[in-house]
């Protein structure tokens, strides 16, 4: 069993940045891969960017690369993802996941922290 846990979210003016933290506990994660996830009202949850654990690889969907940066802190098991030049389409409840790093299906999710973007 994983447990994950987000914090960072908050309200932030168009243009400026937030960094989200994922704090990940239950089992060892050398081996896993982790993601970060949004879900804006009305919409599907999607894929934001991911991280492989043991190696530092990541990966990004295209309406985040260049602004968000997934990194991850191995002694504190925690996933980060620095999200700079926020855009009011940002706003979205995150979560972190842990994923397959071949389809980056996600298995076990974190309770999701809220992002508000003002234009």
């Amino acid at each position: 069993q994983v447990q994950l846990v987000e914090s960072g979210g908050g309200l932030v003016q168009a243009g400026g940045s937030l960094r989200l933290s994922c704090a990940a506990s239950g089992r060892t994660f050398s081996n896993l891969s982790m993601g970060w996830f949004r879900q804006a009202p009305g919409k599907e949850r999607d894929f934001v960017a991911a991280i492989r654990w043991s190696s530092g690889t990541t990966y990004y969907a295209d309406s985040v690369k260049g602004r968000f940066t997934i990194s991850r802190d191995n002694a504190k098991n925690t996933v980060y993802l620095q999200m700079n030049s926020l855009k009011p389409e940002d706003a979205a409840v995150y979560y972190c996941a842990t994923i397959l790093w071949n389809n980056f299906a996600p298995f076990y999710w974190g309770q999701g922290t809220q992002v508000t973007v003002a234009s």
